[in-house]
């Protein structure tokens, strides 16, 4: 590598940190143990001033300019978190920031830059995707001559995340596998450049939502590539196209990318604030919702589960729980033919549900001069292992349903 991250850059980083920004606890998490059969710690980032560990990177890299360039002004783009950084660093240090959100950001993200930042930031929502804002960013940036303070590319980015991993050692030094949220991949970059430093044989995983895994398409194609499409559930991990430097640090440290589904990731959050009282945001909980597919890998094992984020939208919740319950198999929506006379709701209660499964979802407009009209049905089933048997009673009421939950298309144009 060229331009090498290096432990004397993350130590330099610490030093810049220390009495600013938090080190964050290193908690022993009692269920996930019990379930994993393993020694889980969580590392809570989500404890930060700013909920997130960008605050980390972006106070380093603004920490490293000259007093020339602070006075100009300084410019970034996020999803979020990294953005709230940059807006808590530049009002503690007083220096102007213009910063550039997609459309797509949850407006809980959007108030708390506002309020981070005060007078001293300016907020431009431009693009409907991370990379879309950022492209905005860097022309604005050009244009006017101020600093981008990149959230992911960027040695001082990088070094600022890396700090992390010096406090993680510093509370446990026998750490076996090291598990973190990739979205550009600074963290991920800073993390093992800093563990493979000091303990090459600690296992370091990064993970993915399944819709935005850029640094596997990265790592099949043999460099970055930009993705043709990012689902934006994930929203701190939703990038197009990983860094260059970031891609070349991560091909170096990491040993397993793992990609996760929004439904499990969603039921990692749940389990998250049901059993732990954590609020971690999607892209938080992705580490969590990744021990699943290291079960076997970890049994036995010292494991650090990186809390990236809580930046979690309230209003979100509803959706998160819908997802929780298609993953796990609970809840399933049909497309379902009625008889257009009375009683046929109530035929359908008696003849089709089991004796706890409840009716989550019921739509239905009665067509003039029709036999039948088709009626849209959520079932939340009381037991996720008694399906086959209401396939059956569902078929024998209409023979011609349709189960949304495998169609993609219709599922999004109906539910």
């Amino acid at each position: 590598m060229t331009n090498q991250l290096t432990v004397e850059r993350i130590e330099a980083a610490r030093k810049a940190l220390r009495g600013t920004v938090k080190k964050t606890a290193l908690q022993y998490d009692p269920y996930l143990s019990e379930r994993y059969h393993a020694n889980i710690y969580l590392k809570r980032e989500d404890l930060q001033d700013v909920r997130s560990f960008k605050i980390r990177g972006a106070f380093f890299s603004i920490h490293q300019l000259t007093p020339e360039q602070r006075q100009r002004g300084v410019v970034c783009a996020s999803a979020g978190n990294h953005a709230q950084g940059v807006a808590w660093t530049v009002a503690k240090l007083k220096i102007p920031a213009t910063i550039f959100m997609p459309v797509t950001t949850p407006q809980q993200k959007v108030n708390q830059v506002r309020h981070f930042g005060g007078d001293f930031a300016t907020i431009k929502l431009t693009g409907d995707t991370f990379d879309q804002s950022s492209t905005a960013a860097q022309a604005f940036c050009k244009e006017e001559r101020q600093t981008f303070v990149a959230p992911f590319d960027y040695l001082d980015t990088m070094a600022g995340q890396g700090t992390i991993a010096a406090e993680i050692l510093e509370d446990q030094p026998e750490v076996d596998y090291l598990v973190a949220t990739i979205g550009g991949g600074g963290l991920l970059a800073g993390l093992s450049t800093y563990a493979k430093a000091k303990r090459a044989d600690m296992t370091i995983v990064g993970v993915e939502p399944d819709g935005a895994a850029s640094m596997a398409a990265a790592k099949r194609a043999g460099h970055p590539v930009t993705l043709d499409h990012v689902d934006t559930f994930v929203d701190g991990a939703a990038v197009q196209r990983v860094g260059d430097l970031t891609f070349e640090t991560v091909m170096e440290n990491v040993d397993q990318l793992l990609d996760v589904s929004n439904g499990a990731d969603c039921q990692a959050i749940l389990d998250l604030y049901n059993r732990e009282a954590i609020v971690a945001e999607p892209a938080g909980a992705l580490p969590v919702a990744g021990l699943e597919q290291l079960r076997d890998q970890i049994t036995g094992k010292t494991v650090v589960c990186v809390i990236s984020g809580g930046n979690n939208d309230v209003q979100r919740i509803q959706e998160i729980e819908e997802r929780a319950l298609l993953y796990r198999g609970d809840l399933h929506y049909y497309l379902v033919n009625f008889p257009q006379r009375a009683g046929a709701l109530r035929q359908f209660v008696n003849n089709v549900l089991g004796p706890q499964d409840d009716i989550y979802k019921f739509e239905y407009t009665k067509k003039n001069s029709r036999g039948y009209g088709p009626v849209l049905v959520g079932i939340r089933l009381a037991d996720r292992y008694s399906l086959g048997e209401f396939s059956q009673r569902l078929t024998n009421f209409d023979k011609n349903y349709i189960d949304l939950n495998d169609n993609p298309m219709l599922y999004a144009m109906f539910v």
